[in-house]
């Protein structure tokens, strides 16, 4: 009971097998693989609704209620006691352009040039790249580099920025929305998979551990038909 009272509930003692962080991608529906046939609807649109639902926390009017406009460039860091609520930054989803599925509601799938968005794990405290913003890029994993040969990011050059950090936990951090980077595909070979892996980069990052797929990159296949 004694050692029970030293705990805190809004920060973890120890967090040395956490960072650096992994990643996760929207939408993910059935495993990693997002296989779909332009000419037919029924089998983009579960993709289409699951990208919608996602992102009704980060629509525009919501974030501005909830969140505040914070200075780019630089970590977010909240002094006060850890019981206190911290405030969030807003990311609002006309952030993602192309992929925020305000002017094009369908993400791309529709045209065969899907959008898919990137997020890192929330990890207590912890300040993505020691002072300058992490960014991903996408290759082809395995096969015929050709086989991509279009990918756009965004918001802006396809970074996390740091205003979004240091994340201070669900129990005082209540309102935060994790930065998000959507990748618009938009122009891979059709009728064939091709395995796709999306890094991030920056200091104090690993993302080549073969035995973890998810730690600082991740690995999944699109199949786009016509």
């Amino acid at each position: 009971y004694v050692m029970l009272l030293t705990l805190s509930p809004y920060t973890p003692r120890f967090r040395d097998r956490v960072s650096p962080p992994g990643v996760m991608i929207r939408p993910y529906l059935n495993g990693f693989t997002i296989a779909f046939n332009v000419s037919q609807p029924n089998t983009w649109q579960p993709y289409v609704d699951s990208m919608h639902h996602f992102l009704a926390a980060y629509d525009d009017k919501v974030q501005e209620e909830k969140n505040i406009e914070c200075i780019p460039g630089q970590y977010f860091i909240q002094g006060g006691h850890d019981s206190e609520e911290k405030k969030a930054c807003q990311f609002k989803r006309s952030l993602l352009q192309n992929c925020s599925g305000i002017e094009d509601p369908t993400f791309g799938y529709s045209k065969g040039q899907p959008c898919i968005l990137l997020k890192m794990n929330r990890i207590i405290g912890y300040r993505p790249g020691a002072g300058v913003p992490v960014s991903v890029d996408c290759k082809v994993q395995k096969g015929n580099e050709s086989h991509l040969r279009s990918v756009d990011f965004y918001p802006g050059n396809g970074t996390f920025d740091l205003m979004y950090y240091p994340y201070y936990g669900k129990f005082t951090h209540v309102n935060y929305t994790s930065p998000l980077v959507a990748m618009h595909f938009t122009d891979v070979q059709q009728n064939s998979f091709v395995p796709i892996q999306c890094s991030l980069n920056g200091k104090g990052i690993i993302n080549d551990l073969n035995s973890d797929r998810f730690l600082g990159r991740i690995i999944f296949t699109l199949s786009i038909g016509k």
